[in-house]
């Protein structure tokens, strides 16, 4: 069992990115014979992830693979910071805390696979869903309880979301 992250080190958290299939959707992909394809999204999930815009904390999609349906859910939940067809994903994690400024302290990463494994292990959080890969699992400081595309993703939302109105709180005591 990893050790769980510290409410500290879930209130430093600015940006929270993630891989799509089989963390914002259950890992399966309906591929029709015409070639389009469908996924199932969390409402929870998306609710979490407006939340955290309003909140100030910068999310991020980072999959291996180029999809249709990933890019439409992204522009309707407005996430900023789109990543598709990267496998390297600690590259890409990397690549956009770069560019936004923050250390790895600051990242909080979700992913459920071999390849999300190095950028979950990097982050300051790293997260993965219970059904996900024994190297992600291994990597990661915490697990939902939630399964993929059923509310995990909105599960990592609410503690940030906590942890932050904690720390807000705190510093405004005298």
């Amino acid at each position: 069992m990893p050790k769980r992250p510290s409410a500290n080190a879930w209130s430093r958290v600015r940006l929270f990115a993630m891989d799509v299939d089989g963390v914002l959707t259950d890992g399966t992909v309906q591929i029709f014979s015409d070639g389009r394809e469908a996924k199932c999204f969390s409402i929870l999930d998306g609710m979490g992830l407006r939340r955290l815009e309003r909140a100030g904390i910068v999310t991020a999609w980072i999959s291996g693979r180029a999809s249709t349906a990933t890019t439409v859910r992204a522009t309707e939940l407005k996430i900023p910071h789109v990543v598709q067809g990267r496998t390297d994903k600690l590259a890409a994690l990397q690549q956009l805390a770069a560019q936004l400024k923050l250390t790895a302290a600051q990242c909080a990463y979700m992913g459920d696979d071999d390849i999300d494994a190095p950028a979950i292990a990097w982050a300051g959080v790293g997260i993965a869903p219970p059904e996900a890969m024994p190297s992600a699992l291994a990597a990661a400081a915490h697990i939902t309880r939630r399964p993929a595309g059923r509310g995990a993703v909105r599960e990592v939302c609410e503690f940030i979301l906590a942890a932050r109105s904690k720390s807000m709180r705190a510093k405004s005591k005298p």
